[in-house]
């Protein structure tokens, strides 16, 4: 059996499974569930699974053609991040109004344009949490107020530099390494680099 017919006939068998579901935190922005799946004549087994809303990652590029990035303290990595712009959708919200919205609460410009880019998952070994990517373009200054407990440092990167900035490890943040790829593959691709 190839491993994508094994990966295939999981995805069956959990769909016949029973599963019992547990809520064991509920937060602000997260939840945690547990499932335990019951599959006939094997042993049960239990998944944790980070209920997330998703978010939105957008790549800011200004008229001289850098990327806009942004700097700020992240708790659980313990240190200053360099990371595209982003943030979680609101309940009800389509990813195209969270990607403006946040574009002006953490840079401080609006886009005339923003396209999507496609999208993908953070972490779907253990997370529901999908990414929405955009590419921002055609940026004039417009503030939103910030959230009141960001600190964000704007900070102009040309693109080949951010592109070898992932390549030393410098810019840790899987996000922004997958959007920054994802934009340079896309002009790679189309010819136009």
């Amino acid at each position: 059996m190839s491993e994508e017919q094994s990966a295939q006939s999981k995805a069956e068998l959990e769909a016949t499974a029973k599963i019992d579901r547990e809520m064991v935190y509920q937060g602000k922005i997260i939840s945690l569930r547990v499932d335990t799946i019951s599959v006939a004549g094997n042993k049960p087994y239990k998944r944790e699974i980070v209920l997330h809303p998703g978010a939105v990652v957008i790549v800011p590029i200004d008229s001289q053609g850098n990327i806009l990035m942004v700097k700020q303290w992240r708790r659980a990595a313990g240190q200053v991040l360099l990371e595209l712009p982003a943030g979680t959708r609101e309940e009800g919200e389509e990813p195209i109004f969270t990607a403006g919205r946040e574009l002006q609460e953490e840079t401080g410009f609006k886009a005339e344009h923003i396209t999507s880019l496609g999208g993908f998952y953070s972490a779907p070994g253990f997370c529901t949490e999908y990414l929405h990517l955009f590419l921002a373009e055609g940026l004039t200054e417009s503030r939103l107020p910030a959230d009141v407990d960001e600190e964000i440092e704007v900070v102009t990167v040309p693109i080949l530099e951010a592109v070898q900035m992932v390549n030393r490890g410098e810019i840790e943040d899987a996000k922004s390494i997958a959007g920054i790829s994802r934009y340079v593959l896309g002009k790679v691709v189309s010819g136009q680099w």
